[in-house]
């Protein structure tokens, strides 16, 4: 790395100490909108500038050429857009009005590729405060950004993904320290990692994830074939996210990650699903995968029944738990040779009764679920309660179903316990062999599972029952005899010492 470049570590302390200028006057929830796009306009910007400089220093003489040129880049900046045109007029009265007309103006110029990307986020808002606080927030975080210590030009950082890396930083601090709001658009790490591995995304493979948040299980997924096939991009990545701030952080974060070949869809899976063929119908992937919100309340229950995608056929989930609404989704959007698919859930998927239990007896029954995997507790952000991960499969080689207790192997930490790379190969192995591991795994038949009344606790499949040591009656009694008897000398040797002492017995 040449001297002048800054590493992973400078930029996130630089962006984390960007979010001082809201601490205290706005909520978390509010201004990581605000920090996360401007992080995304600086980039922007200083690859912009850094081209400029580039081609201003190869053709000084002819800067009709230089226009045509910089037209052709990945993001068209306008005139009076970019980042540092607004941090020069900073000092000015109506900065929340300039940074607004800017996005807007680099959205209009990229046509499709950032269509609608900043609508649902406005810096000219009273949640800022009155006019006069608004604008010095608002030039204190230009300041902030335009810090020699926040230089995002490729020439200084040196690759794309040092600012990707920057923005789920970000994510991950905002989901810890805004608890379940945040938790809604972001799924552990480790936990991307397990089910991208699980999974095996392949070269060609269409990857989905129909509440995608902030994109970050997809571009793992992503991330996964490139690193099995040598660096390849011959993938799509398709997503859906219902809340449109987040659905804005998933698309920029997208393009901060180099992800090209992506379609993100705004809007809710439940009640409206985007993601459609030229006919109507669902597209379908080779990966489906998702971290869902857990017992989602008010998910669509009341047009269920008449779904014209026919997703509901197994049985309609309760009104105030939407966990095999999405279930359901997902399985009918899977491809019918190649399709496998992965989803997180909390544990009432695996044992509640009623509509959800027959859910699950004909998802069984149908063959398609793989495998059941219970995570430890306190992984999540926004809850303490474990999860689990269910795979399903449209082509399954056996009739089983494997069980994998992975709930007690972790790293523990005062907020949030972690998989370690260890506890996730052991995982991966287990779910490789496919078989059955002392206190740890268990392949079940289907009649089984049928026997259990088609309930997938996994307590009752994999014993992990820790017998105690039997305890030798005669050896305690012996034992204790004899200390009694120790402690029948050391109180002789007491009494001696107060007399001597000048101490009478009490």
């Amino acid at each position: 790395m040449p001297d002048n470049q800054i590493n992973q570590d400078e930029i996130n302390k630089a962006v984390w100490a960007a979010c001082d200028t809201f601490r205290g006057t706005v909520d978390p929830s509010i201004y990581k909108d605000f920090i996360l796009t401007m992080l995304f306009l600086k980039y922007i910007s200083d690859v912009h500038q850094d081209k400029l400089d580039e081609l201003s220093a190869e053709y000084s003489d002819e800067p009709e050429l230089i226009a045509a040129m910089m037209g052709s880049q990945s993001f068209i900046i306008p005139t009076n857009a970019t980042f540092w045109d607004l941090y020069e007029s900073r000092h000015e009265a109506g900065n929340g009005t300039r940074i607004d007309q800017a996005l807007h103006a680099i959205e209009e110029a990229n046509g499709n590729k950032l269509k609608n990307v900043f609508q649902d986020i406005s810096f000219n808002t009273d949640k800022l405060g009155d006019e006069k606080q608004k604008n010095d927030i608002l030039r204190h975080l230009l300041e902030d950004f335009g810090k020699e210590t926040l230089n995002l030009r490729p020439s200084q950082v040196g690759s794309l993904d040092v600012i990707g890396n920057a923005y789920e930083y970000l994510i991950k601090h905002f989901a810890a320290s805004s608890g379940k709001s945040a938790g809604e658009f972001y799924t552990p790490p480790e936990v991307s990692d397990l089910l991208s591995i699980i999974l095996e995304p392949q070269q060609g493979d269409s990857i989905c994830d129909p509440a995608c948040g902030s994109g970050s299980l997809l571009m793992k997924c992503g991330k996964q074939i490139q690193k099995n096939f040598d660096g390849s991009k011959q993938y799509e990545l398709f997503g859906q996210e219902a809340i449109g701030s987040t659905w804005s952080l998933a698309k920029m974060n997208m393009f901060l990650h180099g992800e090209d070949n992506h379609r993100i869809e705004w809007g809710d899976t439940i009640r409206n699903p985007k993601l459609q063929d030229n006919s109507g119908g669902l597209l379908h992937f080779d990966v489906v995968t998702a971290n869902p919100p857990f017992s989602l309340d008010k998910w669509g229950h009341e047009d269920a029944a008449h779904d014209q995608f026919g997703r509901f056929g197994r049985g309609i989930p309760p009104k105030t738990k939407g966990d095999y609404a999405f279930i359901s989704h997902m399985i009918e959007t899977m491809n019918p040779r190649t399709g496998r698919m992965g989803v997180v859930v909390p544990h009432g998927v695996l044992f509640r009764a009623s509509t959800e239990g027959k859910i699950r007896t004909k998802l069984i029954e149908e063959n398609l679920l793989d495998t059941v995997i219970g995570l430890p507790e306190k992984l999540f952000f926004g809850t303490g309660i474990p999860a689990a991960i269910l795979i399903f499969k449209k082509q399954k080689t056996d009739k089983n179903v494997l069980f994998i207790d992975a709930s007690r192997e972790f790293q523990s930490g005062k907020n949030q316990n972690q998989l370690t790379p260890e506890n996730i190969q052991k995982v991966v192995d287990t779910y490789k062999t496919r078989e059955t591991t002392d206190k740890y795994s268990y392949l079940a038949t289907l009649k089984e599972i049928s026997d259990n009344d088609y309930n997938l606790n996994i307590p009752r499949y994999v014993d992990t029952f820790e017998e105690e040591e039997e305890i030798d009656l005669a050896a305690v009694r012996t034992e204790r005899l004899a200390l009694q008897k120790q402690l029948a000398v050391l109180e002789t040797e007491m009494e001696e010492y107060l007399k001597e002492l000048g101490y009478a017995a009490q």
